[in-house]
């Protein structure tokens, strides 16, 4: 990075401001350029996150009901509920009570069926209560509940004691599909990421290139007249940088602007879905965009360089 640097920063900071003042619609095309590129970059970094986070919410809904006998004593639910608290991987463990478990499947099925159903049943109520186990990562909730099923205390008190694994439920076919799903879609947005920040270089070198080719004169100008190479890549890399910083700034402009309006238009279309991200998410997407224009417009402006310096 070093052989980058402009070996007198004041006189190309200088000179790459006057190259900009007299080609102004050359630099116009190179700015347009890294601003489509990192806006593009920036539109797919905001929505991964966005997506990681609706993942996650829908990921944290996983649950295990380990449901118990009605006959289970008290002090040895609470005893089996303390116990399972201690377990790696488990956030928390809440009591569903029958009559909880009722109103919530009043409130599952439709209002219709549910009042028919429980009508039907004549005051009696056959849903038996549950431990309901929340989880730090839901990815391992097989493992977690097949720890419950082979506890001997969860037997004790199993809503069927003759066969454990009846009485845990966490929709292990449901659960499997998700997972699959939502790790393709973790992999396919950090690869498409990759993918856009490979094609937003190939671009911005090629511009940079165009602009160095347009002035290859003046840079033979320099070398008969015996100038190093360090001076001559000085101002065309700090060309570079600032216009990479110019189109890094248009892009988070945009992006914000775009996402000050768009965010509140999705949270009120899709109510049931959080569309928020963490200032500190979104700053630092921010801040990646600015560091990755620079970066970008550093190294192409040196690469494309590189023909017009060889000895």
């Amino acid at each position: 990075m070093a052989s980058m640097m402009p070996s007198n920063l004041g006189y190309s900071l200088r000179e790459a401001g006057a190259h900009i003042h007299r080609n102004w619609s050359t630099c116009l095309g190179a700015v347009v350029t890294i601003f489509l590129s990192l806006f593009v970059i920036g539109v797919f970094a905001l929505g991964s996150n966005l997506v990681g986070n609706l993942v996650g919410n829908v990921e944290d809904r996983v649950t295990i009901q380990a449901f118990l006998s009605d006959d289970a004593e008290k002090e040895a639910v609470d005893a089996f509920q303390a116990k399972i608290e201690k377990w790696d991987n488990v956030e928390g463990v809440s009591y569903k009570s029958k009559d909880e478990a009722l109103q919530e499947y009043r409130e599952t099925m439709s209002s219709r069926n549910a009042e028919d159903a429980v009508a039907a049943l004549d005051g009696q109520n056959p849903v038996p209560a549950s431990l309901v186990v929340k989880l730090d990562d839901p990815q391992q909730v097989e493992a977690t509940a097949n720890k419950i099923i082979d506890d001997e205390d969860f037997s004790k008190i199993a809503d069927r004691p003759e066969n454990p694994a009846s009485s845990v439920q966490y929709g292990k076919e449901t659960v499997d599909r998700l997972f699959s799903v939502t790790n393709y879609i973790r992999v396919g947005a950090a690869v498409l990421i990759v993918l856009l920040i490979f094609v937003a270089f190939v671009f911005i070198n090629n511009t940079i290139r165009l602009a160095i080719s347009a002035r290859r004169r003046e840079i033979a100008i320099m070398r008969l007249v015996g100038a190093s190479n360090s001076f001559i890549r000085g101002p065309f890399v700090a060309e570079g940088a600032i216009e990479a910083l110019l189109g890094a700034i248009l892009a988070i402009i945009s992006l914000q602007v775009g996402w000050g309006y768009l965010q509140p238009q999705l949270a009120g279309s899709l109510q049931f879905l959080s569309f928020e991200l963490s200032g500190n998410v979104v700053i630092g997407v921010y801040v990646s965009l600015a560091v990755a224009g620079v970066c970008i417009g550093l190294l192409g402006s040196a690469i494309a360089m590189r023909r017009y310096l060889k000895v």
